[in-house]
């Protein structure tokens, strides 16, 4: 059995990896050997701040939009082989601005819609790698979030549609996975996790005691596509450290 976690060889591409769990999750590959792509929506990487949690060592940056799809096509063709994809984009609208239609649409767009056009446009290469694909969702898929529709619509549709694909792709020999995050401290989840109230309420309801780390999803990510995962397929994995207990 092989139990490493050795990716040298192998190239990633990180769509939304410019920050976040998404950054974290590239320099976790990068670190086992293997020769990581991320995207971003800005024009450099010089753009982008260590601090809101943006690391390029090592890694090979493209700009692109998620919510064009002409982008994405232009995107695959930068690309000769690939054996992990992983689609950790995102974006959520605060102050009940999801409840607008054209903001509702955009939302789903970059959340849900485009990782069905990166798996489409990737599927080539995947197959013929016979590699993974891993849907970044989370845990709002399991319950309401009454401020932000577009949202939860969006990663409940991830998490259906991580189980769809996997059964789908899985004859053509790729293994198509998803995590569900909890609350984990990123630039996005600022308005939680820096704001003392709230984030002292859900640390008390979170059974480990801590708030996330994407690191803890990284981790996860490098396990689900490894040998070591071989026969996990279409399954979305709760990172949450017990929040939904």
């Amino acid at each position: 059995m092989d139990i490493s976690l050795d990716y040298s060889g192998k190239t990633v591409c990180i769509i939304g990896g410019s920050a976040g769990i998404g950054n974290a999750t590239a320099q976790a590959f990068r670190q086992c050997g293997a020769d990581v792509h991320v995207t971003g929506t800005r024009a450099d990487q010089s753009e982008y701040r260590k601090q809101d949690g943006s690391d390029f060592e090592g890694l090979t940056y493209h700009s692109l939009d998620a919510a064009d799809d002409a982008a994405i096509a232009a995107l695959r063709q930068k690309f000769a082989k690939l054996d992990v994809l992983i689609c950790s984009q995102g974006m959520v609208m605060y102050k009940r601005a999801e409840f607008e239609p054209e903001n509702f649409a955009k939302v789903i767009q970059v959340n849900l819609n485009s990782i069905m056009t990166c798996g489409g446009e990737f599927y080539d290469l995947l197959k013929e790698a016979k590699g993974s694909m891993i849907i970044v969702s989370s845990t709002a898929a399991f319950h309401a979030t009454v401020g932000n529709p577009a949202y939860n619509a969006s990663k409940t549709g991830a998490m259906g549609l991580t189980g769809t694909l996997g059964k789908a792709w899985a004859p053509d020999g790729i293994r198509v996975n998803g995590i569900a995050p909890g609350l984990i401290a990123t630039k996005m989840t600022k308005v939680t996790t820096e704001n003392p109230k709230r984030r002292e309420g859900t640390i008390r309801r979170i059974p480990v005691g801590r708030i996330g780390d994407p690191d803890d999803m990284a981790g996860l990510a490098l396990f689900l596509c490894s040998p070591l995962a071989g026969y996990i397929v279409g399954q979305t994995i709760v990172a949450d450290g017990g929040l939904l207990l």
